[in-house]
């Protein structure tokens, strides 16, 4: 029997967005720390840039997603 293992869906170190495992870029920093980054524009923001991620407005806030999701959810009703 065979069983089926279940990966976590990382998400984004900077803009919070969950994704699929192989896509992105996962980071382990010498001091031990895992930053994972969806996009090389997410990565080049946070580590290049050394941009906040709650000062950048292209980054969707966490209310937002909670909101369309409910809406999309009763829509589907």
């Amino acid at each position: 029997m065979e069983e089926e293992v279940l990966l976590k869906m990382p998400r984004c170190s900077f803009c919070k967005k969950n994704y699929e495992f192989p896509l992105g870029l996962t980071l382990v920093l010498n001091d031990g720390n895992i930053l994972y980054f969806c996009s090389s524009k997410c990565r080049k923001n946070q580590l290049k840039l050394k941009r906040d991620n709650k000062k950048v407005n292209w980054i969707r806030k966490d209310s937002t997603i909670e909101q369309e999701a409910a809406e999309s959810k009763d829509s589907k009703k």
